[in-house]
């Protein structure tokens, strides 16, 4: 079962990670990742350390999960989806990529590189998600999987967004999420 689905079907879960989300961003406030541990996170959170384990194998499934919900909600209020078939979706797609990193990036301290795998994961599979769900529902004829083409175009979104977000003097996001949604679109084929 994937953890939207016990999410959805269970409170208490939600409940108890939301606690864990909310202690780990509490904590990254306070300190780096690095020094952060199992106990800290527990303790912010006012659970006991099984009850951490019983919802994550360890801190860097908690951060990532963390930045996926994070991600998944600027979508939502975005109203973004891709059916696989909208360019507009595409674009808006990016455009989250670009402003969620923008802002994700301005607020973590330098000292919180060693989070960046871990944001890049998270994103690139909420990304993933969404363009193989709306592939899902317009299949076709090509030869290449679904699956390829949502991975190929996710690692492709999240690695133009990223190039730009390093680039000095950048153009905005909405300029850049046009050249990126040209870039990606031949990939859907």
């Amino acid at each position: 079962m994937t953890e939207t689905t016990i999410e959805t079907l269970d409170p208490r879960v939600r409940r108890t990670r939301d606690l864990l989300r909310s202690a780990l961003c509490k904590l990254l406030k306070e300190k780096e990742f690095e020094k952060i541990s199992i106990q800290d996170i527990a303790d912010a959170a006012s659970l006991n350390r099984a009850t951490f384990y019983d919802h994550y194998d360890d801190k860097f499934a908690l951060l990532e999960c963390m930045v996926g919900a994070r991600f998944n909600e600027l979508l939502s209020k975005r109203c973004v989806r891709f059916d696989g078939q909208c360019d507009g979706a595409l674009r808006a797609i990016v455009l989250g990529v670009c402003d969620y990193l923008q802002e994700a990036l301005q607020t973590e301290c330098e000292r919180q590189r060693q989070m960046e795998p871990h944001l890049e994961s998270a994103v690139v599979a909420v990304v993933r998600q969404m363009i193989l769900e709306g592939l899902k529902l317009h299949p076709s004829q090509r030869s290449v999987s679904p699956e390829m083409v949502a991975s190929t175009a996710s690692w492709a979104i999240f690695g133009a967004a990223r190039e730009w977000l390093r680039t000095p003097d950048r153009c905005s996001s909405d300029e850049i999420a046009g050249t990126v949604e040209k870039l990606v679109t031949p990939i859907f084929g």
